[in-house]
């Protein structure tokens, strides 16, 4: 027989355990409602700061497309004010958006607060944020160790680098004109040692002997164009007095030709003068190509001998007038062919001071704009910038697709072929549309004005619209994509939405990245879309007045109902 009171009490024991297994699931489910219905992330930048500094309060929520966040403006949270409402940052992430705002909080007493929780609207639906504690800490301040002082006379403010720069730039302008001026001079006294005009050859090759020795190029060490300079003196001398192609002869080529003139002309020459010559310039040869170093006494000998050399040729030259005219005349084109090669270098000379001239006036000249005006003016303005060509350039008023937007542009913007554009899904639904470009996404600047006609009536959502064309970009290299969104109304009174922020350009050819703006306007009107997309390089500010000239000037016309 079954004991009536151990059912009973098996029953108690199983009902008991059935409860506390129910009130376990009703826990983690009202858990797990919980941890869905909170969507709202609460951080600060610091939990303690001193008295006036910011407490950055950063709420975070991620939202599907549809949802629509509403986040407090307040003056006061709790014992903290607010001293700056930041807007709310929107970061596309796959199907969802992620919106971010901040508060810049502050509080000039110390001690410890709370900031208490926020209430955020989504979808008219209140969230809340999560309790806070900060420390606010005293400033110390020490009297005792420091000395006290009295306030100083106002002054201005100095922006960026200050002024000291202007003044060392001038500094060194000075500096570089003082030494141009000296090279001039400098250039130019040697140059009219160069171009002076000798009476005869030996008066022209006693006179450069005597300035190769105030060079010192010995005593310098400069042993080889010492050498050079004698030998070239020496067979200049030869040239001009005895007409023999000394410059471009060898030293044997010479010799043998000085020994056949001396034949020739009647030259009294004793063999000691031919062989210290020859001496002379094989001693020369071996230090200008084999790198031999004479002796100070051998040098010294070297330059008696080619002096000793050329005084005995000119005295062994026959003193009288040429005979027959062919001598008169071969004199006469070589005293014509001297002159026209002063000219030239005279010619030349004026030509190189001409350009010196300018080049400084054109360094004078950009050094004070770069003062005054700052580096990018000059760059802009003398180099040149694309996006100020096109803003200074003529611009276009033009009405594209249908219903028309009539939009002021740089350039005539060109039609394009949609089907190698869109994908056939989306063209499949598509009754008519017309694309119009200027530019591509890797481009300095980027224009397109797009409009749209569907087959079957169609509830178009702008913001969906806004979502569709992000992607389209994505799929031609756009990354990294920040979207803003606002209302936008014409000049007209028609109602569109403007969406706006930064995005990251791939560039297939190089594989580099740019980050660009863009600016995007969506209207819809009777079954059909009408969009205007402005893109650019970020920081661009020739390119920022070209686009708010560009979106000022839409113009879009109504529909026929």
């Amino acid at each position: 027989m079954i004991n009536k009171s151990k059912i009973v009490n098996l029953k108690s024991t199983i009902v008991t355990q059935m409860k506390f297994k129910l009130y376990i699931f009703l826990f983690l489910f009202s858990t797990m409602i919980f941890a869905q219905q909170k969507s709202v992330e609460t951080s600060i930048d610091t939990t303690k700061n001193k008295i006036g500094a910011e407490f950055k309060l950063t709420l975070k929520t991620v939202v599907s497309s549809k949802s629509k966040v509403e986040f407090p403006k307040l003056k006061n949270i709790g014992a903290l004010e607010v001293i700056q409402s930041y807007p709310v940052d929107t970061v596309k992430k796959d199907e969802t958006y992620e919106l971010i705002k901040k508060y810049g909080l502050t509080q000039f007493d110390s001690g410890r607060y709370t900031i208490p929780s926020i209430k955020i609207l989504i979808d008219k639906k209140p969230f809340y944020s999560d309790s806070l504690k900060v420390e606010v800490a005293n400033v110390k301040v020490d009297t005792l160790q420091q000395k006290m002082y009295d306030i100083k006379d106002i002054a201005s403010a100095e922006e960026g680098m200050g002024t000291w720069w202007i003044y060392v730039l001038i500094v060194l302008v000075i500096i570089g004109i003082g030494a141009f001026v000296y090279w001039y001079v400098k250039k130019r006294q040697l140059k009219k040692i160069e171009e002076e005009v000798y009476k005869t050859p030996i008066e022209k090759a006693t006179s450069l002997l005597n300035n190769l020795e105030k060079k010192e190029l010995v005593q310098k060490g400069e042993i080889k164009e010492y050498y050079s300079e004698l030998t070239d003196i020496a067979r200049n001398y030869i040239e001009e007095a005895i007409h023999i192609p000394a410059m471009e002869s060898t030293t044997s080529e010479l010799i043998q030709a000085i020994r056949t003139a001396s034949t020739q002309k009647k030259m009294t020459l004793t063999p000691e003068t031919v062989e210290n010559l020859e001496r002379v310039l094989r001693q020369a040869d071996l230090v200008k190509f084999a790198k031999s170093k004479p002796l100070d006494f051998e040098i010294t000998d070297d330059r008696n001998k080619i002096q000793k050399v050329i005084l005995t040729l000119d005295n062994a030259i026959p003193t009288e007038a040429p005979e027959d005219i062919e001598d008169q005349l071969l004199n006469e084109a070589q005293r014509q062919k001297q002159i026209q090669a002063q000219l030239r270098k005279k010619r030349n000379a004026r030509i190189g001071y001409s350009v010196a001239a300018v080049i400084l006036l054109l360094f004078v000249t950009t050094t004070y704009f770069i003062v005054t005006k700052g580096f990018n003016y000059v760059k802009d303005n003398i180099i040149g910038h694309p996006s100020k060509e096109l803003l200074e350039g003529e611009w276009v008023k033009s009405a594209y697709g249908s219903p028309a937007v009539l939009i002021e542009t740089p350039k005539v913007l060109k039609r394009m072929d949609t089907e190698k554009v869109l994908p056939k899904e989306t063209m499949a639904l598509i009754k008519e549309m017309q694309l119009f470009v200027y530019g591509s996404m890797i481009d300095n600047f980027y224009v397109t004005v797009s409009t749209a006609k569907f087959k079957q009536p169609t509830d178009i959502d702008l913001a969906k619209a806004l979502e569709g064309s992000l992607k389209v970009m994505e799929a031609q290299g756009a990354q990294n994509i920040i979207v803003k969104q606002e209302d936008f109304q014409t000049n007209e009174g028609i109602q569109g939405v403007k969406g706006y922020g930064t995005m990251s350009i791939l560039n297939p050819a190089t594989k580099t990245s740019t980050k660009a703006y863009y600016e995007l306007l969506l209207f819809k009107q009777d079954q059909g879309l009408q969009q205007i997309l402005v893109l650019h390089e970020e920081g661009d500010t020739y390119a920022n007045e070209i686009t708010t000239r560009i979106l000022n000037s839409v113009e879009l016309q109504r529909a026929n109902n």
